[in-house]
């Protein structure tokens, strides 16, 4: 068949270079036993590559019988990819090379209802500002994921499910942000974009099937199926803070209210208010997620009977609207992510697994998130590098 040899070179370029971003620098012997190539043929293939600019020769292996041998590795200056994690308190943007370190970073404030700048003069001065961090210019990056609140509606382009976002609803965004940017951009929810970060790096590693659960600024999930992420028809697939369940008034007109039943039983805001109606007196002041971490994170640490009874409580919520889900979904996986989850660590993701399996029939594991700084950048990073490299290591073109 024509082009056979040239798509098997590809292929096994391929699968050098992903077993280089595994491990790490490794011998033409170790390419060769890992991929099954011949020595020749494996020394062919790292010439070719190393040729090409895709890896380096970097030192030689020692401690060992017999000669040093050389060790390669992917050349992080091959390519890179950058991605923005945006709040309505500020856009934090970075830069990653192609083997996933990241390079440049910077944060801009984004403080009020109405923003001090233009959307895509916000945008472009994140990623320039984490460009500059990395010494690179704008045109050095191949690839840009946003990653923001609620999610691009794919058949009008506008923003939904995120009205408090200030500035992002224009219907022609997408189209000015596509002219301002020289690379590819691409838009994804945030949650998605940790669950993401934690199919690739953390808690979710090597499931298909798994719901991860998000409860800091808001109250979301991200549902991936068959390893893919299910988006929905509109993107709001796992937009549950909107879910009326038992225990909390209906919320009406959700959109506009930007909230729901679940958000109300047990967002972040749900939990100061828990602790006062319980009885505790000692609350810290704040933004509520970070009130509701200190309040979990001081309850699983202390074991009093109130802060039992503070994590009791609020597992019960949680495993409400939980319940719905693992039904409707049956999933193999649960990670709880977010710091109001995560600050309850093993002792509140007991809590949560025992009412759930009072609540529902399946009985999915539940797990804690171990993406804990910027999972949400670590996402959009993670997802602009899967592109990146697919189009940098296609060697058959």
């Amino acid at each position: 068949m024509a082009g056979t040899p040239r798509t098997l070179r590809a292929m096994n370029d391929r699968a050098a270079l992903d077993l280089l971003l595994e491990h790490g620098p490794l011998s033409r012997t170790r390419i060769g036993k890992l991929t099954g190539l011949s020595k020749p043929t494996a020394s062919q293939l790292l010439a070719r590559l190393e040729a090409s600019g895709l890896v380096l020769a970097t030192g030689t292996s020692e401690g060992r019988p017999g000669p040093n041998a050389q060790l390669y590795e992917v050349n992080p200056t091959a390519a890179y990819a950058a991605g923005l994690d945006v709040t309505p308190e500020r856009v934090l943007a970075a830069v990653a090379d192609i083997t996933g370190r990241t390079v440049g970073s910077y944060e801009l404030p984004t403080p009020g209802r109405r923003p001090a700048q233009p959307v895509v003069q916000q945008v472009t001065d994140a990623l320039d500002g984490a460009v500059k961090a990395a010494g690179l210019a704008r045109g050095d990056v191949h690839r840009l994921v946003i990653g923001t609140p609620g999610a691009f509606d794919p058949g009008t382009g506008r923003l939904r499910y995120a009205s408090h976002l200030p500035g992002w609803h224009s219907p022609t965004l997408l189209d000015e942000l596509a002219a301002a940017l020289p690379m590819p951009v691409e838009y994804e929810n945030d949650v998605n974009l940790v669950a993401v970060a934690e199919q690739r790096l953390g808690a979710a590693r090597g499931h298909e099937d798994f719901v991860l659960l998000w409860n800091e600024g808001g109250l979301g999930a991200a549902l991936v199926l068959g390893g893919r992420l299910h988006r929905g028809w509109t993107g709001g697939a796992g937009e549950v803070g909107f879910l009326p369940v038992p225990g909390a008034p209906l919320v009406r007109h959700v959109t506009k209210a930007n909230s729901g039943g679940y958000q109300e039983l047990a967002g972040s805001q749900a939990v100061p208010r828990l602790a006062r109606e319980l009885g505790m007196t000692d609350i810290p002041s704040g933004p509520y997620a970070e009130v509701a971490a200190a309040l979990v994170e001081r309850a699983a640490a202390e074991d009093t009977d109130l802060g039992r009874l503070l994590l009791e409580t609020y597992a019960t919520r949680l495993a409400t609207g939980l319940a719905s889900l693992v039904s409707v979904l049956d999933p193999e996986l649960v990670v709880l992510s977010g710091a109001s989850l995560t600050a309850g660590g093993d002792t509140l993701r007991a809590l949560v697994q025992a009412e759930l399996e009072e609540l529902a029939a399946s009985r999915p594991r539940l797990v804690v998130g171990a993406v804990r700084e910027h999972p949400v950048l670590r996402g959009a990073l993670e997802s602009a590098l899967a592109a990146t490299r697919d189009e940098v290591f296609d060697t058959s073109r």
